[in-house]
């Protein structure tokens, strides 16, 4: 645990602002909703601001059966979270151990070796086969103490997925003291037709858990709500070890009507679908390495990615170097509003000498 560093979060504009002595700085750092919050969850919250004298339902169970409904499964099959980080860490303290060891991607998401470590297991890692997921180089590492696979579809932060095919074959593979976390949190941006909705394998699977977040589409991250639907028993079990009232009241309200605002979510695809565009096609014009995305950020070659990110401050810009996911060349930059991306090329131009 000691010589594990801690997760380091994106920094805050008010922050940056502050230290830099600037101001309109954009953040695009961290995959949020450029859009904001639902609407309808904001005017939501604010209702429910009266009720703050009281606990939160402790079993959220109006949000559970529509979270349910949603998905054509039983309330028996959710489990919230205080974000999806939270059930993260209960299945890594559930099933791993001294002597135990959990699977996954090299450059995947740090939360996953941070909680493996922290129940004193061993995270083994695969390399990545075109900044893709290798599944079959993951199956190949698991053993007789292996007990947790840990895969991101859309991965954070290279923004690709796993296809169909090779999701089956490891699936086939898997033997019975495995679970299987499906973390899906930019499920919703995926574009690409061969994408496999891991909530279609889930009754052929009572092993398998997929992770789901309001933390990017609903643009709700600030509240800190995930979900996992998974087999009864799975759910029972981190029931047991989560701690009571783990989503708070406003967090409840708000998402039970973000759950309604289609509206919201289909101009948060809109809008990046085409900041996607724009901005591969500038990154093209500057002659700027990247990686294709099916998420809400991208993951760019810029040389120094710490230099890079520091230079991108002082124009205004905040990013994510990714030096902590060994990408040292790389930052990552969330897909943000019209203006964002403009000021974001041109704050690239001006840092990279690059020049139409």
């Amino acid at each position: 645990m000691a010589a594990l560093k801690p997760y380091e979060p994106g920094k805050p504009i008010e922050e940056v602002e502050r230290e830099l002595g600037i101001s309109n700085a954009v953040k695009l750092a961290s995959n949020e909703n450029p859009l904001g919050p639902s609407p309808k969850a904001a005017a939501a919250l604010r209702g429910a601001v009266d009720e703050l004298n009281r606990y939160p339902d402790g079993g959220s169970v109006m949000l559970t059966r529509k979270i349910a409904q949603r998905h054509g499964v039983s309330p028996q099959h959710i489990f919230l979270g205080c974000g999806s980080v939270e059930i993260i860490n209960l299945l890594a303290y559930l099933f791993i151990r001294p002597g135990f060891n959990s699977v996954t991607s090299e450059h995947a998401f740090a939360i996953y070796e941070l909680a493996t470590a922290a129940s004193g297991g061993e995270i083994r890692t695969t390399p990545m086969k075109d900044y893709t997921f290798d599944l079959d180089a993951i199956g190949g590492a698991v053993d007789e103490r292996t007990r947790v696979v840990w895969l991101a579809n859309p991965n954070n932060p290279t923004g690709t997925i796993y296809r169909r095919e090779a999701w089956e074959r490891l699936l086939a593979r898997m033997p019975d003291h495995v679970v299987i976390v499906a973390d899906e949190a930019y499920f919703e941006f995926v574009r690409d037709p061969g994408y496999p909705n891991a909530l279609n394998y889930l009754e052929a699977q009572p092993r398998l858990i997929v992770l789901r977040t309001f933390s990017k589409i609903f643009g709700l991250a600030g509240l800190r709500v995930g979900y996992g639907v998974a087999h009864p028993e799975m759910v029972n079990l981190l029931n047991n070890v989560r701690q009571p009232f783990n989503i708070n009241l406003l967090a409840q309200a708000a998402v039970m009507a973000g759950l309604d605002d289609d509206e919201h979510v289909r101009r948060t695809l809109e809008v990046n679908a085409q900041g996607i565009e724009y901005l591969e096609r500038e990154f093209k014009r500057l002659g700027i390495q990247f990686v294709p995305t099916q998420g809400n950020f991208f993951l760019v070659e810029v040389g120094d990615g710490v230099k890079v990110f520091n230079a991108l401050l002082r124009q205004g810009v905040i990013v994510r170097p990714m030096h902590g996911y060994r990408f040292p060349r790389h930052v990552r930059i969330s897909v943000g509003l019209p203006e964002e991306n403009r000021k974001l090329i041109a704050a690239l131009e001006s840092v990279l000498g690059k020049r139409p």
